[in-house]
């Protein structure tokens, strides 16, 4: 070690100082560098390009539902029942997915009250195996839409997911047929069902609670629809329009109602409740 270095390890202002690895955070669209907290203070919505964030369950529960409201238990269901393995365990997957998230699985549903209109909302947090549809779930869903039935109230469901859990097989995709009952008893007791769609929304998801919606809201930008792009293209041997399975271009084709800002999704929530939600008797 030079004289130098030992002069300047000595002083104690020349201290390296240490930068958190998360107080600046890039724009997936416009790569403009934005402060943590002040993307975070505007809903993860980037300040310049408009593009919306992914955010966690917790997060979007906190956004949407006034203060106070209660989580609903987690389901419990048969863990790795196909013993499933490809390069990994499916119960390691499982592990390392419950230690990077707050939630034991991808969907998590609360009770409470949106501007004082009673809700309830389902929230599928993409960061959780790609917000895959297992039976867990399947099985959070359906609670979820049975509690907006106890509570004569709404239910909202808002959509992250690249599709079925390929690690339970047919056991996954049977939770799609299982959601779809559960919302035609919403419909046959006259319970709205919101769905509002986020980045991404694909597969098994799309082909079955996602759409079935009295009204479908989707998030500007948002990736919607069942299979990918490049297998589209590759079938049907043709170059797909620009902005295709984008919101503004299934909001323009009609596959969706309205496509609303993260700044605006909770009021225009508390209205399609309040218009939607059956009258109080007198």
């Amino acid at each position: 070690m030079s004289w130098l270095s030992r002069v300047r390890n000595a002083l104690p202002w020349a201290d390296k100082r240490e930068t958190p690895d998360n107080l600046w955070v890039k724009c997936p669209r416009c790569q403009e560098m934005l402060f943590t907290r002040e993307y975070e203070a505007n809903l993860s919505v980037c300040p310049r390009c408009e593009h919306h964030g992914r955010i966690g369950a917790d997060v979007r529960l906190a956004q949407l539902l006034d203060e106070g409201f209660t989580l609903l238990p987690a389901p419990v269901v048969a863990e790795d029942p196909l013993k499933f393995r490809d390069t990994k365990r499916y119960a390691d997957r499982l592990k390392a997915a419950r230690a990077a998230n707050p939630h034991p699985d991808a969907f998590t549903a609360a009770l409470g009250t949106i501007e004082g209109r009673k809700a309830v909302v389902g929230v599928q947090d993409f960061a959780f195996m790609g917000g895959s549809m297992g039976m867990a779930v399947g099985n959070a869903f359906c609670a979820a839409a049975k509690k907006a039935l106890d509570e004569n109230c709404g239910f909202i469901a808002v959509t992250a997911a690249g599709g079925a859990r390929m690690q339970e097989g047919i056991l996954s995709l049977m939770q799609m047929p299982r959601a779809t009952v559960m919302t035609r008893r919403l419909k046959e007791a006259g319970l709205p069902y919101i769905v509002v769609l986020a980045d991404p929304t694909t597969g098994g998801v799309t082909a079955s609670y996602a759409m079935l919606g009295d009204v479908h809201i989707a998030e500007p930008g948002a990736l919607i629809g069942f299979a990918g792009q490049r297998v589209i293209q590759e079938t049907i041997r043709e170059k797909l329009p620009e902005g295709f399975q984008r919101a503004e271009y299934l909001h323009k084709h009609g596959m969706v109602d309205m496509v609303v800002k993260r700044h605006d999704l909770r009021d225009t929530l508390a209205t399609l409740l309040g218009y939607l939600s059956p009258a109080k008797a007198a």
